[in-house]
């Protein structure tokens, strides 16, 4: 069982992950707060003995996953507000600039912005996020394949609609 500063560790080696990870989801800095705020307190009311980092690293994002899912699916949440882009250093929501491509990956349904999240802002081969989606190989990788069409598609439009 993790102690109290093995939990503290682990938050400070994944907080910007799993607040990045709900912010992708709920669309709203409050809501992606408050669900990192609660995968944190699920640590602290159960805590759970981890093999390595990685494998603490898959169960905190599978966590704000089904966490987020069960919020979305919540009648009182709306996509709100942006993700402001002149954060502080030090703040949590501080992970990366907020552009057309972030935006566009923010856009995709669901079932792609998990591969695209967990392959590219994530780093996870197509095999690890089989395995923390709990889907096949083959299905992560033909959804990567269809996300990045959406998104030439979808950035090469907005590139012409500049012009």
């Amino acid at each position: 069982m993790a102690s109290r500063t093995d939990i503290t560790d682990i938050y400070r080696r994944h907080v910007k992950m799993v607040y990045r990870l709900a912010y992708s989801y709920l669309g709203s800095t409050a809501d992606a707060e408050d669900a990192t705020q609660s995968v944190f307190m699920k640590l602290i009311n159960a805590p759970r003995s981890f093999q390595s980092v990685e494998h603490e690293k898959a169960w905190l994002i599978r966590c704000t996953s089904n966490l987020c899912k069960d919020m979305l699916k919540s009648a009182r949440v709306k996509r709100r507000d942006e993700m402001p882009a002149d954060m502080p250093d030090g703040n949590i929501r501080d992970a990366h600039e907020f552009d057309d491509v972030t935006q566009a990956v923010l856009s995709l349904p669901e079932r792609y912005k998990d591969c695209v999240y967990l392959h590219y802002y994530e780093g996870y081969k197509t095999d690890e996020i089989a395995r923390i989606t709990d889907t096949p190989p083959s299905t992560v990788r033909n959804r990567l394949r269809d996300a990045r069409g959406m998104l030439k598609r979808t950035l090469t439009k907005e590139g012409r609609d500049a012009l």
